[in-house]
């Protein structure tokens, strides 16, 4: 497993940005626009103000909002479970279980956005990640601060606050980008004004079983 290409952002806790191998890129927004219509929808479960959000897989419990179904390959899964790995290995968390739980698409299309929100499993434990599949090259007009865009940007908010602190992370995002965070971690997507071109980003949990006292390694 190459992750020699990854970037450390510390908020009180890590989140690291990956790139995503192209032929990973590739496949995931191929399942996407060629079986859009047999994509379970996973409105139900999310929070996003957002009419597109399909599901690619999920092995949480079975509930009237969602079954248990997979429309990935072996080797995607694999490719997310080892950058999940690296991230807990990163952070010396040793020993730990990890579970792959959901991942699902968003398409967003001008105005839809998603509030501030926390991410969950079937454990309380875990781990988040966003995955850029497509940017409109235009986000739309900023009517302030011009030289401070916000439309369409990702917002991670840091379990860190007061004078002098970095207390969030809103990343210049481009395709293939990859980012994993902690459940707990406050996050959020603000709306685009282009009415020509959709955002589109896929969402990925893992649970991971450890004990935060004893699961942690000295440096």
């Amino acid at each position: 497993m190459d992750t020699s290409d990854f970037k450390f952002i510390w908020l009180g806790q890590t989140i690291l940005r990956y790139e995503v191998p192209l032929d990973i890129f590739n496949t995931l927004n191929g399942i996407y626009e060629t079986n859009f219509a047999n994509l379970p929808d996973a409105h139900r479960q999310l929070v996003g103000k957002i009419e597109k959000e399909n599901s690619l897989f999920y092995n949480g419990p079975s509930s009237k909002r969602m079954h248990k179904h997979n429309m990935l390959s072996p080797y995607v899964l694999k490719w997310f479970e080892d950058r999940f790995k690296h991230y807990l290995d990163f952070n010396r968390i040793s020993p730990y279980k990890v579970r792959m739980n959901s991942i699902w698409i968003n398409e967003m299309k001008e105005g839809e956005y998603n509030p501030v929100h926390i991410h969950q499993g079937t454990m309380y434990t875990g781990l988040s990640s966003v995955m850029v599949l497509k940017l409109p090259t235009d986000m739309g007009p900023e009517y302030a601060r011009h030289d401070f865009k916000m439309n369409g940007r990702l917002q991670i908010l840091g379990n860190v606050a007061g004078q002098f602190v970095k207390s969030d992370y809103s990343p210049n995002m481009k395709e293939r980008d990859f980012y994993i965070f902690p459940y707990d971690m406050r996050h959020c997507v603000y709306p685009h004004r282009n009415s020509k071109a959709h955002r589109r980003t896929l969402a990925a949990n893992t649970d991971v079983d450890y004990n935060p006292v004893t699961s942690r390694t000295a440096a």
